[in-house]
């Protein structure tokens, strides 16, 4: 399968501007081939954009900005995944990502699972116990994962142990965390034997400096498209004979060993150490 990430500066407070460009990055993405896009967290609305204004903006996972991706997505032929505000229906507001395949239809809806700082804790609830987001695209099995999520490696594995293919990772990662898209990606990508995608954002968003480096990643760690700083639209082939060749190598998820380390996400307690 062929996808493309697009990274770009988007418009703050402004779901229709950003629908538009959606729309365009779509066309551009089809023309040239590209069965998927990956757009990048909160691409609907901006990310830094405050509290009451995520609130004021947050709408259902089927709702008006939902419908209209929909359509993008029948009318250039490509599946589309991007970040925006979900209004739960408990009344909270989610960081959320939807996928949509080529008809336009929704396959998954994955609400973030660790929120970042002040700029996520003041707006948005936190998605409690939810179990690995998991859906089948193009042949594919694809997870969703948004920004912080990624740095959790106990988040990545359950993605891996449902036998997903492919992360789709819309993030906003800012100064001074290069690290983690130059990094700890492509790490995530090895350690769990799947392709990883990673849309971000870039220019500046109120304080926030952006740094771009959004990448598809392969299942050896390596690069097989990456973005620089600026605007842009990368594109990469997800070639499965790559993925079976890498697993037939790295056996890593054959070789664990639960019953040793079955007790990591229990309350902490003191290690015994050895004389």
């Amino acid at each position: 399968m062929r996808m493309a990430v697009f990274q770009g500066p988007l418009a703050s407070g402004e779901p229709s501007a950003n629908l538009k460009h959606l729309d365009h990055a779509a066309a551009d993405a089809a023309a040239r081939g590209a069965e998927l896009l990956l757009a990048p967290e909160m691409f609907l609305t901006g990310y830094h954009i405050g509290p009451e204004a995520v609130r004021r903006l947050a709408e259902p996972a089927d709702g008006p900005s939902a419908t209209a991706a929909a359509e993008i997505a029948r009318r250039h032929g490509l599946g589309l995944c991007y970040g925006y505000p979900e209004a739960g229906a408990d009344g909270r507001v989610y960081n959320a990502a939807l996928l949509l395949d080529r008809q336009g239809r929704r396959l998954a809806n994955h609400r973030k699972t660790h929120l970042y700082g002040e700029i996520d804790r003041c707006a948005f609830a936190a998605a409690d116990g939810e179990a690995a987001t998991v859906a089948v695209l193009e042949g594919l099995k694809v997870g969703l994962l948004i920004c912080y999520d990624v740095e959790f490696p106990e988040n990545v594995r359950p993605l891996a142990l449902a036998g997903c293919d492919l992360a789709l990772v819309p993030t906003a990662q800012m100064e001074p965390y290069e690290f983690v898209a130059r990094c700890m990606v492509p790490v995530r990508a090895y350690e769990n034997q799947i392709f990883m995608a990673y849309a971000n954002r870039c220019g500046a968003e109120r304080e926030l400096r952006y740094v771009g480096s959004s990448c598809v990643v392969g299942p050896d760690g390596a690069d097989l498209a990456r973005a620089g700083r600026g605007e842009e639209l990368i594109l990469a082939d997800l070639d499965p004979d790559l993925l079976a060749a890498s697993r037939r190598l790295n056996t890593y998820l054959a070789d664990r060993r639960p019953e040793v380390y079955g007790g990591l996400a229990a309350p902490s307690r003191p290690f015994r150490t050895s004389a």
